[in-house]
């Protein structure tokens, strides 16, 4: 039995990276002999084992044959025959085809080494186009790597553009998919992640209503970027720049969809297009199965967040509306994380970068006046009910009618 480290823990460790999680393969084993270890199984598909002590993963050396579609679709084979080198070369890529003894012996038999040296992701074996996730797995590597100056190998570009076209990706399961854009979005370079995967027409085929927003003119005043593709990718940067969570990222990626349906005779011009972009919202969130709080917030940022770039000029029942449509008293903070991403959009503009975006104080400031009328007065004049109800709504318009108008005094 002989047992190696592999995988991203030696990639990271030769990059000077912090290694997070460390993966084991264990080469000339049984399962037998595992659990008379002190290994605990897991998993089904392959022979997998808990360390007794750490808990980390460690996996029987295996080779695997395509034998169906998708993620998937592979028959795995184990067993102690099964050298370091044939494990090695099912993976993706080179530089996660690396392997390391106890001694600090380093394996690698498929020159890992010198892509890392070189920063290129190349896959390992022309098996790569037997299984479609790892389409979204080198934009994801692409995207974190990219700050180290980190590109995909023509040729393995072309095995995804190969991959893409082969209709594979439609037997990608929502959750594997969401997993990757996931992770992806919270990564330094998200933008990255979509470039890859638009230019091996990966995105296309997962994320269409994304796609289509590239080559879409916007107003040059407004958007000197143009392109509605382009601002997308700059709004990504910013929210990256803002440490942002994923739910603000993804909001952020679907903000501008209505765009993409925008007849082109009107074009500049997008009038409406927060309205048609809720349908492909809802669409998208559901083709993925989006999360809940990350589905909810793309959809209220999608219809409002126009609302919060003119919110200097609302009128108080206006803002009160909008207040309240985020439940503000409840929810405070899915209304945070929306001011957020609006001023992601907003700074995600050629130029726009570093202005100012007084909009999100004015807009926490209107929450908490709102939040600050008491109740207590109202219920001890006996009101209850409807009566009630109009009453608190009519003590908030008019908190806010005072501070829309001292604020427009002060200014």
């Amino acid at each position: 039995m002989q047992i190696f480290k592999v995988g991203g823990a030696v990639r990271d460790q030769l990059l000077g990276r912090t290694v997070k999680d460390i993966d084991w393969v264990v080469v000339g084993a049984t399962p037998e002999q595992m659990r008379a270890q002190g290994f605990r199984p897991v998993g089904d598909d392959f022979p997998v084992f808990l360390h007794p002590e750490s808990a980390e993963e460690y996996a029987l050396a295996r080779t695997e044959r395509k034998s169906g579609h998708g993620y998937g679709g592979f028959t795995f084979h184990t067993s102690p025959s099964v050298t370091l080198e044939e494990d090695l070369l099912r993976r993706d890529l080179t530089v996660n085809a690396m392997a390391q003894a106890d001694d600090g012996t380093l394996y690698d038999p498929y020159g890992g080494q010198t892509d890392l040296a070189n920063r290129v992701l190349r896959h390992v074996s022309p098996a790569f186009a037997e299984d479609p996730l790892r389409i979204l797995r080198v934009a994801r590597f692409a995207a974190r790597y990219a700050y180290l100056g980190f590109r995909v190998a023509t040729e393995t570009m072309a095995l995804m553009r190969q991959l893409s076209a082969s209709g594979e990706l439609q037997y990608l399961t929502a959750e594997r998919i969401w997993q990757e854009f996931a992770r992806a979005l919270m990564e330094d370079n998200p933008e990255v992640f979509i470039t890859v995967l638009r230019d091996c027409g990966a995105l296309k085929a997962l994320l269409p209503e994304v796609d289509a927003l590239f080559g879409v003119p916007q107003p040059e005043e407004h958007h000197p970027e143009i392109d509605t593709g382009v601002h997308i990718m700059s709004v990504l940067q910013q929210c990256v720049r803002f440490a942002q969570p994923l739910n603000v990222r993804w909001a952020c990626l679907l903000h501008d969809l209505g765009k993409g349906t925008t007849d082109p005779a009107q074009w500049p011009r997008h009038i409406g297009h927060e309205t048609r972009g809720l349908a492909l919202i809802k669409k998208v969130n559901k083709r993925l199965k989006v999360p809940n709080d990350c589905a909810q917030l793309a959809f209220l940022v999608g219809e409002y967040h126009t609302h919060a770039h003119r919110a200097l000029e609302l009128r108080p029942a206006t803002l009160l509306k909008l207040l309240m449509t985020f439940d503000i008293m409840r929810r405070p903070q899915r209304f945070a994380d929306f001011i957020a991403a609006s001023e992601m959009d907003s700074r995600g503009r050629l130029g726009f970068e570093d202005r100012e975006y007084p909009q999100a104080e004015y807009l926490h400031q209107a929450a908490a006046v709102v939040r600050a009328v008491d109740v207590k007065p109202l219920l001890e004049q006996g009101l209850q009910g409807a009566e009630l109800g109009q009453a608190l709504t009519q003590a908030r318009q008019q908190a806010l009618h005072d501070y829309v108008e001292q604020a427009r005094q002060s200014n």
